[in-house]
């Protein structure tokens, strides 16, 4: 295992021509020749990863030698639109060199996680095996594999990338459906911001156990917001080929995006980006990032102008119309008595963690693409999103405590997947980070 770059500090803010040394350098530490890539970045909503930028930098730096393909770790979400590869990844890299991975077909079975390290892992939760699949293009005679992508705090594994990228952003059903159900019935406070969390293990097991002849190096980024412009600065950057890159980035992740709060928010206000948020899959993040920070009895407002459906997949945005953000309780009864949820655990899990279990409210501000009958349906409150635009004006708000007009006041987050807000003795207390 080796560190082929690394540069990274909390108060540092990584450039254009830096990142592109760094990259350059880590190249050659590799070592080639590469005369064929696979380039496995986030899709568009990782847009602040940087991973498209990086992305662009690599192809630059190795396409004059090497045949290069990028597969974007989709997950369940949908495919990127040309639109979105341009926004992402630039004008120069030519649309015929992306790739588009499907979890349920485009897939190579490698193996089974047995069941009795499940009920390890889970302190006797659930005890099932797992499938260990990834899309087969991984098994196309590659000299080298890059998977790019941030660490960030992570409802499902605790921190975001590293082999989840591989595991889960180009893996196939069986994966994605139990490692996101282990996390959800592990509890996701005890998972969020920790580097060694039971799915973690799980995703580290089928790396070592399975691709492990594999050419997979890491790129790993950390991002932050400069308070003085909202813009992302990258904190770190951390290129390897084992778990020594990811721990570190995963320590400077927990510096920089963790906001610990001294007491309970009662009104927090989240936007979210009409570009990048489209359904509750992904706009959950308002609830995931805010959940260990909402006092009982408090509000959370979504202002969420691009809404336009629940699931990104189909069967997965039948199933959350179906059953609903109704809590642990009742996702885990449905589940036992469904056999349709029961075969699409992610579903299940989403639901656990898109709920406040009854704690705060959870007000949703659709646009015109969900009625507030839809939204009603499945457990949310709703409110016009023109008069919340208005009050709670997203040009206007700074990110933290607002006090408006009347004494109002409020909690302002104008990005939910750029880290996590949390009361601190709660962190402390359910969610300390490992070393």
């Amino acid at each position: 295992m080796a560190v082929f770059a690394q540069e990274a500090g909390e108060n540092i803010a990584l450039n254009a021509a830096r990142k592109r040394e760094l990259l350059a350098g880590a190249l050659a530490r590799i070592g080639g020749p590469f005369r064929k890539v696979l380039i496995l970045p986030p899709d568009y909503t990782r847009f602040y990863s940087n991973a498209g930028e990086l992305t662009a930098i690599l192809y630059d730096l190795l396409g004059a030698t090497a045949e290069i393909d990028i597969m974007p770790a989709l997950g369940t979400h949908a495919p990127m639109t040309a639109k979105e590869i341009r926004a992402m990844f630039g004008p120069d890299i030519p649309l015929a060199r992306f790739r588009i991975h499907d979890w349920r077909s485009s897939l190579t079975q490698l193996g089974e996680v047995p069941g009795a390290l499940l009920d390890e892992w889970s302190e006797g939760r659930v005890d099932y095996a797992v499938r260990a699949e990834v899309n087969r293009l991984l098994f196309a005679g590659y000299d080298l594999i890059l998977s790019v992508g941030q660490i960030v705090p992570h409802e499902v594994v605790g921190m975001a990338n590293y082999t989840k990228n591989v595991c889960v952003g180009v893996g196939g059903a069986d994966m994605i459906n139990k490692s996101h159900f282990l996390g959800a019935v592990y509890g996701m406070e005890r998972i969020m911001g920790r580097t060694d969390t039971p799915v973690r293990r799980l995703f580290n097991y089928v790396a070592d156990r399975f691709l492990a002849e594999l050419p997979i190096v890491y790129v790993l980024t950390v991002m932050a917001r400069a308070p003085e412009t909202r813009r992302m600065q990258m904190k770190g950057l951390f290129v390897g080929d084992g778990e020594e890159v990811f721990v570190a980035g995963a320590r400077l992740s927990r510096a920089v995006n963790l906001d610990l709060l001294g007491a309970p928010l009662q009104k927090v206000v989240v936007y979210l980006d009409p570009e990048e948020f489209k359904s509750t899959w992904l706009g959950n993040k308002a609830v995931y990032r805010t959940r260990m920070a909402i006092g009982d009895g408090g509000e959370l407002i979504v202002l969420a102008p691009g809404l336009r459906e629940f699931g990104e997949d189909g069967e997965i945005d039948r199933l959350i119309r179906k059953y609903g953000y109704r809590g642990t309780p009742a996702t885990l009864a449905a589940v036992r008595a469904n056999d349709d949820l029961r075969a699409n655990l992610s579903a299940a899990a989403h639901l656990i963690h898109g709920s406040s279990e009854g704690r705060f409210r959870i007000v949703y501000c659709p646009g015109s693409g969900v009625s507030h009958d839809e939204i009603r349906a499945v457990g949310f409150e709703a409110a016009e999103l023109a008069p919340m635009l208005e009050r709670y004006d997203p040009e206007k708000l700074r990110d933290g405590f607002n006090e408006l007009p009347g004494g109002e006041k409020v909690f302002y987050i104008s990005h939910p997947g750029l880290g996590l807000w949390a009361r601190r003795e709660l962190f402390a207390e359910k969610t300390s980070p490992a070393p």
